[in-house]
């Protein structure tokens, strides 16, 4: 909100969308979790995506510091995202 989203909750099918955050005509998507430690916590993370059929970014935020980003979704650590402009 601080950068001039409108911030919502999205649902796809029956999976939770963390974030959506919207400006003009510009969306994102974030799921937020605290970290990618196990296969069940990265299929669920990643897996909200899919079937969401457009082209706007898609992140996974979380405390880990290697990248995982995956299937062009972006994996950011939450602390560099948090830091940005």
């Amino acid at each position: 909100m601080r950068r001039g989203y409108k911030v919502s909750v999205g649902l796809n099918d029956k999976k939770e969308i963390d974030f959506v955050a919207q400006k003009g005509n510009e969306k994102r998507y974030y799921q937020v979790t605290y970290m990618l430690g196990s296969q069940a916590t990265i299929e669920r993370e990643f897996g909200a995506y899919d079937g969401i059929a457009d082209n706007y970014p898609k992140y996974v935020l979380s405390m880990d510091k290697f990248n995982m980003s995956r299937n062009g979704i972006i994996h950011q650590n939450i602390i560099d995202f948090l830091l940005e402009h």
